[in-house]
């Protein structure tokens, strides 16, 4: 299954002005299920590769444009970017990523 994902993000650049872009990605499928880097994994990548900041919402649809919930690993990843307060958009609607991986630790912990 072919996946990709769409991400507005806050950034603030050295100059102190927030903004506002869009990260996106994609996955890339291996014969090894276990290499296969889902669409969230490129995401980050690029929001890193673009300068940084924080994911504010997340949208990651099949290619048939079915919304698709990120997988545990993929959760973590996002947490880690984007917090508990994360807006993940799927099949149910928006909801916070805290409540789909509560108690969460982080860099911090």
């Amino acid at each position: 299954m072919t996946a990709s994902g769409a991400a507005p993000i806050s950034a603030t650049p050295p100059a102190g002005d927030a903004e506002v872009r869009i990260v996106t990605g994609c996955n890339v499928e291996n014969a090894s299920y276990g290499l296969t880097l889902c669409a969230e994994c490129s995401l980050v990548s690029d929001l890193f590769r673009t300068g940084g900041g924080r994911l504010l919402e997340l949208v990651v649809v099949a290619h048939t444009g079915e919304p698709l919930a990120p997988c545990g690993r993929c959760r973590q990843l996002l947490h880690e970017h984007g917090g508990p307060d994360l807006i993940v958009h799927g099949a149910r609607g928006p909801v916070r990523l805290g409540e789909l991986l509560p108690d969460a630790f982080g860099p911090g912990t």
